[in-house]
């Protein structure tokens, strides 16, 4: 029986190259493309993912912000997923999505993955970390990538 590789920890998908930080632009589709520009050069996404998230976000609206101030924008795998990985970008200001439960959103975080199984598993792992009220408060806050790097690798060594 075949057995499928276990995920990376999230320090493996959110590498510090992958962190954006003080990012200024009043667009939330701007806010996507530059979370999937951060995925796009360093060879997560084929450059076409990009905007396969925008559109993403058109069609299905703004069901991305998954908590308080935090985005999720991906596209399917097929539209030029490489690698699975994630990308943060912390904006400042914070930008309205059209959520009128979670907006502004400060986090916003992309996501690839190569298929279904590993999008669930990296959203387990990201649900893990903002679940914890205090850890997500932290996120949030961050404004410096050494910061947000710390906050993961403290979380994972938790675990």
């Amino acid at each position: 029986m075949e057995q499928k590789p276990l995920l990376p920890k999230l320090s493996e998908l959110l590498i510090s190259e992958r962190i954006e930080t003080g990012y200024q632009t009043g667009d939330w589709k701007d806010a996507v493309r530059e979370a999937g520009k951060l995925l796009y050069k360093t060879g997560i996404v084929k450059e076409e993912y990009i905007e396969a998230m925008v559109e993403t976000c058109q069609e299905l609206g703004p069901y991305i912000v998954i908590a308080k101030g935090i985005a999720l924008p991906h596209a399917a795998p097929e539209k030029g997923a490489l690698q699975t990985g994630l990308s943060m970008l912390a904006l400042d200001p914070p930008v309205e999505f059209g959520n009128k439960y979670n907006d502004p959103v400060k986090l916003v975080i992309g996501l690839a993955a190569l298929d279904h199984e590993m999008h669930i598993e990296a959203l387990r792992s990201l649900a893990e970390i903002f679940i914890d009220e205090e850890l997500r408060q932290k996120l949030l806050n961050a404004d410096q990538k050494s910061e947000i790097t710390e906050i993961i690798l403290t979380f994972e060594q938790r675990q």
